[in-house]
């Protein structure tokens, strides 16, 4: 093997360890016996398990981020937008199921720190810009679209968690409920909500 195609397929061999195992459970040792090289070879390359995993960790994010992100360039009505950033999220999930386990299982989407949390906020100030473009158009007040990206980024994202595992019902069916519930809800949005308990 070159020593890029070796890279790759210490990356490789990485990834799939630390979505079955996690950081702390996988060893520098079982990556190199996964891979039939010696540890030197993966020090090497990374310089340690703290290295690799900063690369399989990097590469998942953005493969995630260019997903979304080119979701949200293709369509202009709002309802199109999220239909696909929800899809956007979930072929990620099927598509990559490892690289979500890895992105979720040490920052998981309640955090408000890691890696899963920061690249969220990511995604939700690149709604938030489209959602404020919306909100001025229809009188709402535009400081609030960073409120209303958190909840729906947050809402996909928990719901994308839970498919990971349950899997059923199927993908599309899972974003059309996803977009039902955030649809409607928007489409009917009081410019001034109340909660009427505490009036």
């Amino acid at each position: 093997m070159t020593g890029k195609e070796r890279r790759e397929q210490l990356l490789d061999v990485s990834r799939a360890l630390f979505a079955e195992k996690g950081f702390e459970a996988t060893s520098i040792e079982e990556i190199a016996h996964r891979a039939s090289v010696s540890k030197p070879v993966v020090y090497e390359h990374f310089g340690g398990k703290e290295g690799i995993y900063a690369v399989v960790v990097d590469r998942e994010m953005q493969r995630l981020m260019d997903q979304i992100v080119t979701a949200l360039d293709g369509g202009s009505h709002p309802r199109e937008l999220l239909e696909h950033a929800a899809c956007a999220l979930l072929d990620y999930i099927e598509g990559s199921t490892d690289g979500f386990r890895i992105l979720v299982r040490d920052s998981p989407v309640a955090s408000t720190s890691g890696t899963f949390s920061s690249l969220l906020n990511d995604i939700a100030s690149q709604v938030e810009h489209i959602l404020g473009l919306h909100f001025a158009r229809q009188g709402y007040d535009r400081k609030l679209a960073a409120l209303y990206a958190q909840a729906l980024v947050g809402m996909v994202a928990l719901t994308g968690q839970w498919w990971l595992e349950a899997r059923k019902p199927k993908k599309d069916e899972v974003a059309a409920h996803l977009v039902n519930l955030a649809w409607n809800g928007l489409s009917a949005m009081e410019h001034k909500p109340r909660l009427r308990s505490r009036s």
